[in-house]
């Protein structure tokens, strides 16, 4: 399972909305293999060097967009991030949109929760609300 901060998962899909409306909408995240599939408010889940959530908003020329990685597969912090990616993520580089509308909602109903839990299967992503 990879976890995120919730509010650092409401920044990054605010960031997406900001770019989006400031510069003509949403990046998709398939480079173009799946026109109009992700280009809505919501974050990418990356797998590459480390496991991070990234902003999705079009981008002005220079800008980068915002990245929190998760708790568990840092490259910066965990000396044993590529070990917890093979086993979680896959040994392949990969992305997958999640839409905003899908958390939002019980992010705003459950009080007190902390964090996201992100959890990958071969056919399926699921999600938790954790409280630490």
């Amino acid at each position: 399972m990879f976890t995120f901060p919730i509010l650092a998962v409401r920044k990054v899909i605010a960031r997406g909305e900001e770019d989006a409306a400031a510069n003509g909408g949403f990046r998709n995240p398939y480079y173009g293999t799946r026109p109009g599939e992700g280009e809505k408010p919501g974050f990418w889940l990356v797998g590459d060097e480390g496991v991070y959530i990234i902003s999705n908003g079009k981008l002005a020329e220079g800008q980068k967009p915002l990245v929190v990685y998760s708790t568990e597969c840092y490259p910066k912090g965990d000396t044993d991030w590529w070990d917890y990616k093979r086993r979680h993520f896959g040994g392949d580089d990969g992305i997958e949109f999640i839409d905003a509308d899908l958390l939002v909602p019980s992010f705003n109903r459950s009080f007190g929760i902390t964090h996201l839990g992100i959890q990958l299967s071969e056919n399926d992503i699921s999600f938790s609300l954790i409280t630490r």
